[in-house]
């Protein structure tokens, strides 16, 4: 992988992490066009760990509280931290669910499901729940303090739909939590919280693949580069996103997953004439 290649693939995987639009679909396109094949997944870690770094900088007041709020109900039973115990459970509730039925569909979606079909029809039902979500926003009624455990259950099982290349992450609890009647600053947050535990636990999942010699000769700075790169840009994927959903639709995202959806579909799937 040569230098420029490193950098975008740092760039596309920071601006696509947090928006709806799959950002490991934009990671395998790339590998197409530029026909690279990555070898054990010490690249695609190392992405990752990136991305969780930019949310826990982020977000690290959030977090900070959520844990104390957490160790004080349990500890000190101080009630008023009542709020912060149940969010940071709803995160672990979802967290666990994903990771459970993540576990169990990892290897059928690593080998049947990264086709330019699937990763284009995928992106197509993304945009269309996108468009889907603008027309029932009324509903947008319930903020942090009124989430359930159901509402855990339910965006945890949407979330597991991203082992699926093609459909976001965030993009999948995004609209859940929207879908369910979440108002839109606590779906963002709990969002982007959920996004921790989650890509972090997958990374750590998959670590031995670097022990195993993933940092091969010549590979190193590729990886280092594409590490600071992704961590800047997901930073700014974090931030863009936050105040373009204060001020924007989603009908654009919606409009951009059907234009990389059928360019997937009609030009790189081979089996389409």
């Amino acid at each position: 992988m040569s230098i420029i290649e490193a950098i975008i693939f740092g760039i596309v995987q920071g601006l696509t992490e947090f928006l709806p639009i799959s950002s490991t679909a934009h990671i395998i396109i790339l590998q197409w066009l530029f026909g690279i094949e990555f070898e054990g997944l010490t690249f695609e870690i190392v992405l990752h760990v990136a991305s969780v770094l930019a949310v826990l900088l982020f977000f690290r007041h959030d977090v900070i509280a959520i844990i104390r709020g957490f160790i004080r109900f349990l500890v000190q039973k101080d009630t008023g931290e009542r709020a912060s115990f149940l969010f940071g459970l709803y995160l672990l509730v979802a967290t666990a669910i994903t990771g459970i039925l993540g576990l169990i569909l990892e290897d059928y979606a690593e080998y049947y499901l990264k086709s330019p079909l699937v990763i284009g029809g995928a992106l197509l039902l993304t945009g269309i729940f996108l468009l889907v979500i603008e027309r029932i926003h009324y509903r947008y009624t319930r903020a942090a303090e009124d989430m359930t455990m159901l509402d855990a259950f339910i965006i945890g099982l949407a979330q597991t739909l991203a082992v699926i290349p093609g459909v976001s992450r965030s993009g999948s609890t995004l609209i859940t939590a929207l879908a369910i009647g979440i108002d839109r600053k606590t779906a963002v947050r709990f969002s982007f919280l959920l996004a921790i535990p989650v890509i972090a636990g997958s990374s750590l999942l998959a670590v031995g693949d670097i022990v195993q010699g993933g940092f091969a000769e010549g590979n190193v700075v590729a990886l280092i580069l594409s590490f600071v790169v992704t961590f800047i840009f997901s930073i700014i994927g974090i931030k863009w996103l936050i105040q373009w959903l204060e001020k924007s639709k989603l009908y654009y995202f919606a409009i951009y997953c059907f234009v990389i959806g059928f360019v997937v579909i009609f030009f790189l799937d081979p089996t389409v004439v």
